[in-house]
């Protein structure tokens, strides 16, 4: 745990000193890191995702503080990519949470070859509160009329990636697919696509959901459907999600 921890922040740190005019948000497929994905080099992308229950009044009802970053690429290589980011949990105690990721696309090492990525996500600022420093290797590959599958293995700290008795639950693995269903290529619309992914453990990252992509324009979507959750006292009952992204 101590050598991830450790060469996460080596990451975010050689990272960070040469991207000065934005940090990033984690690239996702839907609730989870799990995506091939990487963001332009030098391209801010602002990303706006809120979870909350729906029709819940018995209970009272619940929400996860919103979730707002920026993303940028760090690396002008089309060979290797790598992105670095911050995100702010508002309202919350302990709002800013760190990470990185850089990988391969897919096709370059060989003809047909998968795409890799190896990243670091929620480097939080009080390490025994926030820092989950939760590292994760994946691979991904395009199928044919199917879509993108991705899949990845994480490990975070074993001290604050627990359950809801308090127990470490702190790796497990994650799966994610998406894919375009409709093109429009129309000046209101460019297209609609299908997306869902899940992250296996007892713990605040277990869980999944899936729904629909609306991508207006190339650089701007907007994200929307339910999740739910593999341990129920600790994230409540499933939530929907609305996730605005903006390439700048």
């Amino acid at each position: 745990m101590k050598q991830i921890k450790l060469a996460g922040f080596m990451i975010l740190a050689l990272i960070l000193g040469a991207a000065t005019k934005a940090f990033a948000t984690p690239s996702t497929t839907y609730w989870t890191p799990d995506i091939m994905d990487i963001q332009t080099y030098g391209v801010p992308h602002l990303g706006i995702d809120n979870y909350y229950t729906i029709d819940n009044r018995a209970n009272g009802g619940s929400a996860f503080p919103t979730d707002l970053g920026l993303t940028i690429g760090v690396l002008p290589f089309d060979k290797v990519q790598m992105e670095v980011g911050v995100d702010a949990m508002e309202p919350s105690k302990y709002p800013y949470m760190f990470n990185a990721k850089i990988g391969k696309p897919e096709g370059l090492l060989f003809n047909g070859s998968p795409g890799w990525g190896i990243g670091i996500f929620d480097v939080g600022t009080e390490p025994q509160v926030t820092g989950y420093d939760i590292g994760y290797v994946l691979i991904g590959k395009t199928i044919p009329y199917f879509g993108r599958f991705t899949l990845s293995y994480y490990y975070g700290n074993h001290g604050t990636l627990v359950n809801s008795d308090g127990n470490p639950e702190n790796q497990g693995w994650m799966i994610a697919c998406d894919r375009t269903i409709i093109n429009i290529n129309k000046d209101w619309m460019d297209s609609i696509a299908l997306a869902a992914d899940y992250a296996s453990g007892k713990n605040y990252i277990g869980g999944g959901g899936f729904g629909l992509y609306f991508n207006f324009t190339k650089n701007m979507d907007v994200l929307t459907g339910p999740v739910w959750f593999n341990d129920v006292k600790m994230n409540g009952d499933w939530k929907w999600t609305t996730q605005l992204d903006i390439n700048f």
